[in-house]
């Protein structure tokens, strides 16, 4: 399954990248799985998507919770939690 997931304010400085086409592995099709996917890269992905940290997660433009599914040609945005004043 190819998805786009698109890095955002600090991930995005952190990863060095803004964009990315993926092809998922079987098994991978919720948000808190390829979460948990992109962090066993190793290194700065595994830095940018600990457990502890809070990543808010979009699917095509929708906030999204960890358990939503993906499906083929979804569009996935992850971002560090906004704050405002």
């Amino acid at each position: 399954m190819k998805l786009r997931v698109r890095f955002f304010a600090s991930l995005k400085e952190q990863l060095g990248r803004e964009v990315e086409e993926i092809d998922l592995p079987a098994g991978v099709a919720t948000v808190a799985a390829l979460r948990s996917h992109l962090m066993q890269r190793g290194g700065d992905w595994q830095a940018a998507f600990a457990e502890k940290k809070l990543v808010r997660a979009a699917v095509n433009q929708e906030m999204a919770p960890p358990a939503a599914t993906l499906k083929a040609g979804d569009e996935v945005a992850f971002f560090p939690p906004v704050t405002g004043g």
